[in-house]
């Protein structure tokens, strides 16, 4: 299948989905559940009407715009003002849940896979850290949901993804000069990974801040046309994307700290972030969950196994739940210590989507040639895949359940 069916193939799944996404929300099929698994029904896995390799440029292309704009939008919309206000439970899921789920992860990978170098099993850990709140989206949406659960929910998948990345590339630069081991020295990973995060941040918060100020003037002097307000902030994405990379930073890491100065510097751009977050973005990952399905599945499903099968189960629950947990024992809402239900509710719904998949592809552009990431890849993909289908599923019944034995907390 070349580009122009693919995107032939895409448009009439917005329009079949578009026609009926209603009636499927209706029967807990959500839009990742839909467009991945229509991928996966064209797959080789499938009726076999199209063969793609993940290393495609066209597929390359799709998934980076689409993490820049994650990464941007997700860091955008965080309002650090109303975080100071209910920091309490997001400042426990990411400084003490976050480590929690990464020395879990490590430990359950290495027991899975006592074959496997320590420090892929490290990796592995990383990729699957992430959360993707779109996954579970009745639950940060549907207003019965007490807003200090759905408020940390979303706070903890805009920000643990952004601080994940770094320590993504860290890993990824050790395995890489271990492997080639050149003579440039031992601090030469060091240097290259201060060079990325630093500059990376530097670039991005740059753009960002005075990307928003001159909007800001701009808007004041009435010199800006009301439909290019939502597309203003999707260009410094991409320009500090560029910008980053052509100084030797990061560009990933330049849109997490270009969205986090704009969002933070114009609520009025914030606002229609949200509006682009909401429609186009959308769109641009439902794209990927569609290549997700139609290319990264078929060419892992060789290397599944039982332990692959294995690791990504408790990757969903012991090792994200127990973390969790964990970190929010006694922890309070509007005054009211937390009980085991909402614990448990909080703690199941830390889907794997988006950035998991797409860290994969920079984990493949990036150990090129090395071998024996075939297990990671193949734990990676399945672990989301589950995820796509067990929180998709659950995400609205669970919802209503939880807000029935919890009326009290319903706005």
């Amino acid at each position: 299948m070349n580009e122009h069916i693919i995107i032939l193939t895409v448009a009439l799944l917005v329009l079949l989905y578009g026609y009926i996404s209603k009636a499927l929300t209706a029967i807990n099929i959500s839009g990742p559940m839909f467009f991945a698994g229509v991928g996966l029904f064209l797959s080789p896995l499938g009726i076999n009407f199209s063969d793609v390799d993940v290393d495609a440029e066209f597929v390359t292309i799709v998934v980076e715009i689409a993490l820049v704009l994650v990464l941007f939008s997700d860091a955008a919309l965080l309002d650090l003002k109303l975080l100071r206000q209910s920091w309490k439970l997001p400042t426990r899921l990411l400084v003490v849940g976050l480590p929690l789920t990464i020395i879990f992860g490590t430990a359950a990978a290495q027991f899975v896979f006592p074959e496997e170098p320590a420090m892929y099993m490290l990796l592995l850990a990383l990729l699957l850290t992430p959360t993707d709140a779109a996954l579970g989206k009745a639950v940060v949406t549907d207003i019965k949901v007490p807003k200090g659960i759905r408020s940390s929910i979303n706070v903890e998948s805009g920000l643990n993804d952004g601080i994940i990345f770094p320590l993504v590339i860290t890993v990824l630069v050790l395995i890489v000069s271990d492997f080639n081991k050149t003579d440039a020295g031992d601090s030469a990973w060091l240097s290259y990974v201060l060079k990325q995060v630093g500059f990376g941040a530097l670039v991005g918060a740059s753009i960002g801040y005075i990307g928003a100020k001159i909007s800001v003037f701009s808007l004041n002097k009435n010199w800006m046309v009301d439909s290019y307000q939502n597309l203003i902030p999707i260009a410094l994405a991409i320009l500090a994307f560029y910008l980053a990379e052509n100084f030797q930073g990061n560009g990933f890491i330049a849109a997490f700290f270009a969205g986090l100065l704009v969002g933070n510097t114009s609520n009025h751009a914030r606002d229609h972030i949200e509006d682009f977050a909401e429609s186009e973005g959308e769109l641009l990952v439902l794209i990927s969950f569609f290549l997700f399905g139609l290319a990264f599945v078929p060419q892992v499903v060789e290397y599944v196994t039982i332990q692959v099968v294995i690791y990504a189960l408790l990757s969903l629950t012991v090792v994200r739940m127990l973390p969790v947990m964990i970190s929010l024992i006694g922890a309070k809402l509007d005054g009211v210590k937390l009980d085991l239900s909402s614990l448990a509710f909080i703690a199941w719904f830390g889907p794997r989507g988006i950035a998991s998949i797409l860290y994969v592809l920079i984990v493949l552009h990036e150990v090129g040639e090395i071998p024996g990431f075939e297990t990671l890849y193949a734990t990676v993909m399945i672990t989301v895949f589950i995820s796509i289908i067990a929180h998709g599923i659950t995400a609205q019944p669970f919802v209503n359940w939880y807000t029935k034995n919890h009326k009290d907390n319903e706005e």
